[in-house]
């Protein structure tokens, strides 16, 4: 999907954020982390250990309603209770999101060389993958809540992008799905108010998905340089449009049916809700500017973004 010859594209290409680092050099810098900091969830984490009382499963400004004239109004039982679907409901964006991950990835390295390390990289993070949607099933299980899928329309939609995503494209949705989770993770795992198993299970992914964000921006900067005008193009829209998606996807309304509150109050109100847009904004802010600095963000492709709520 490039217009230079992969030898050409590993030597002096530039953009705004300078030159773009040997491709081969920083897959096996990753699979070097990759050997000394990789976690097997069945061992590393205490899965039989009682919750404890009182404590959250996600911390309690992440939590949808927080701050809105409901959450006021619910008891701390029921605010404790939303955070543990609330969590569950995360896992299973996350096993969604990762699912489209790995065909993405495959679908990359597809015609590339089976021996190089960029490849070679590729498929140890498709392994990454791998555990972490195994460790989030295995989290839903334990606490107890539904699965939470996606909606049918966002089931086909993903199965679309899929389809049609060109590799800067696969890439950019990537970091969506990567960098928000992460922001907010990164708050869950040193926070001694959420449940120990829930800060095992986020420091495990934070750890290991800081390579595959750091294997994604250097492809998509090197995509963004390479890559077709139309191929380009094309991103830029897709994935304002995936930005739309999977902002909406990120709040399940079915949580608050079965914690027993009002769903079609309690989405008005987060959807009002001046703290709820601030904290997605935030966690998007790392990502928003990297993506706006390699050109993704503009055009009709800016537009969308903004009508994501993830970009002010």
């Amino acid at each position: 999907m490039t217009t230079l010859p992969e030898a050409d594209a590993l030597d002096g290409l530039r953009d705004a954020l300078g030159t773009l680092k040997d491709r081969e050099q920083v897959a096996l810098r990753l699979l070097e982390s990759s050997a000394k900091h990789s976690f097997d969830p069945d061992r590393e984490l205490d899965w039989e250990a009682p919750f404890e009382e009182g404590k959250w499963f996600w911390p309690p400004e992440l939590v949808s309603l927080y701050g809105t004239p409901m959450w006021k109004r619910m008891s701390e039982e029921q605010r404790l209770l939303l955070s543990r679907h609330e969590a569950a409901a995360l896992a299973s964006l996350g096993i969604w999101f990762e699912l489209i991950l790995m065909q993405l990835l495959v679908r990359h390295v597809y015609d590339k060389s089976a021996t190089s390390a960029h490849v070679r990289y590729a498929l140890t993070e498709i392994e990454d993958e791998c555990r972490h949607s195994k460790m989030f099933a295995r989290l839903i299980t334990r606490v107890g809540t539904p699965w939470y899928p996606v909606s049918r329309v966002h089931q086909n939609l993903g199965r679309l992008f899929k389809t049609i995503s060109t590799t800067p494209g696969s890439f950019t949705a990537t970091l969506l799905g990567e960098e928000v989770l992460d922001w907010m993770q990164r708050l869950t795992f040193p926070d001694e108010r959420v449940q120990p198993l829930v800060r095992g299970v986020t420091r495990i992914h934070v750890v290991e998905e800081a390579r595959h964000v750091r294997y994604a921006r250097e492809e998509l900067r090197r995509q963004m340089v390479t890559a077709p005008r139309w191929s380009r193009e094309f991103t830029r829209v897709t994935s304002g449009e995936f930005a739309r998606v999977f902002s909406v996807a990120f709040v399940n309304p079915e949580v608050y049916t079965n914690v027993g509150l009002d769903r079609r109050a309690a989405v008005a109100q987060v959807r009002a809700s001046g703290h709820r847009r601030e904290v997605m904004r935030q966690g998007a802010r790392k990502l928003t500017d990297f993506l706006d600095d390699i050109g993704v963000l503009r055009g009709a492709g800016r537009k969308l973004w903004r009508s994501s709520g993830l970009l002010a």
